[in-house]
């Protein structure tokens, strides 16, 4: 069975003029990773890590599955804690 991994973004909700968007809590992307795997009887659950990148929502990015993401010098960038689940299925 080869092993399969699935992560668990926050959601950035768009922002205004005056106001920036809103980014899931911990507990909620916790909540949706425990759902799924609930919802998934036949996976083999191996391991849960949290993992940290940048800039994941930029839209020149692929998310968290992106092999090069950039952070500036001299801009911002934004950090994200994701959840991923290492898995295997029948």
């Amino acid at each position: 069975m080869p092993l399969l991994a699935k992560d668990f973004v926050p959601e950035k909700s768009k922002g205004g003029m005056f106001k920036s968007g809103r980014i899931q809590s911990f507990q909620e992307v916790l909540e949706a990773a425990n759902l799924w795997i609930q919802e998934n009887p036949t996976i083999d659950v191996l391991n849960v890590e949290t993992v940290v990148l940048p800039n994941i929502h930029e839209s020149d990015e692929e998310g968290s599955m992106d092999t090069e993401l950039w952070t500036g010098g001299e801009s911002s960038s934004h950090w994200y804690q994701l959840l991923r689940v290492w898995y295997r299925q029948d």
